[in-house]
């Protein structure tokens, strides 16, 4: 299978950026990745309201074609039942493990007969810029995530919250591999915030990951066009 090329911008605190197009050979969607079991229950109750079976395992590890992924600004989904979900996203390239953010953009109808199928559905939007772990590692707790989505033409917060919520990389990677390390090429998604106001579709999904203590951020969004349902 061939690896999805993306043209991405690697930040690090005392070199100048680095454009690369890296190759994805691998893509993982990690679910139930919580530290607090009170609000994984809340977000498995969220999704069983839609409709969505309770996972068999919590984290667990989802594979993903790469070649879902993208960095554009507009995608295609099928009908009106897919939504966005912000989360902070690993990568291991170029020898190193790298911090970006990401929204695992899923097929809610799907997702209520088979969850790995509707990982399927959509494309994977991430952000084109990412930041290099070590350099966050130190005060991880301290990293932000935020989503917004447009109601009545204006932006309404959809996601907000630390990233402390969920497994911290290590802990995390610690769970999904033997020796905490991913392989060169593979990207991963590393879970969610519950949706204020419940889990709803938008034409437009925007997301950021805030790092105060360096004070930066790194933002994208979406539009999603949606296609005709004929049978």
């Amino acid at each position: 299978m061939s690896p999805r090329t993306l043209n991405l911008t690697f930040q690090q605190q005392t070199l100048p950026p680095m454009r690369r197009e890296i190759a994805i050979e691998q893509a993982v969607i990690a679910g139930w990745t919580g530290r607090d079991p009170a609000a994984v229950e809340k977000h498995i109750v969220e999704l069983e309201a839609l409709g969505v079976k309770r996972p068999a395992t919590t984290p667990i590890f989802y594979r993903v074609s790469a070649a879902r992924l993208t960095t554009d600004e507009t995608i295609e989904a099928l009908g009106t039942a897919s939504s966005g979900e912000v989360e902070f996203v690993l990568l291991q390239a170029e020898g190193s493990l790298w911090i970006g953010v990401g929204s695992d953009h899923t097929d809610r109808e799907v997702e209520t007969y088979g969850v790995s199928v509707s990982k399927q559905m959509c494309e994977k939007p991430v952000a084109p810029v990412f930041w290099q772990h070590d350099e966050v590692a130190a005060h991880w707790d301290r990293l932000i995530l935020t989503s917004r989505i447009r109601e009545g033409g204006e932006p309404v917060v959809y996601q907000q919250g630390s990233v402390a919520s969920m497994m911290d990389p290590v802990t995390l990677l610690q769970r999904y591999v033997e020796g905490g390390r991913l392989a060169e090429g593979t990207l991963m998604f590393c879970g969610t915030l519950a949706a204020r106001g419940g889990i709803r579709a938008a034409d437009r999904f925007d997301f950021e990951l805030e790092d105060p203590v360096l004070g930066r951020k790194i933002s994208h969004g979406y539009r999603i066009v949606g296609l005709p349902v004929l049978g």
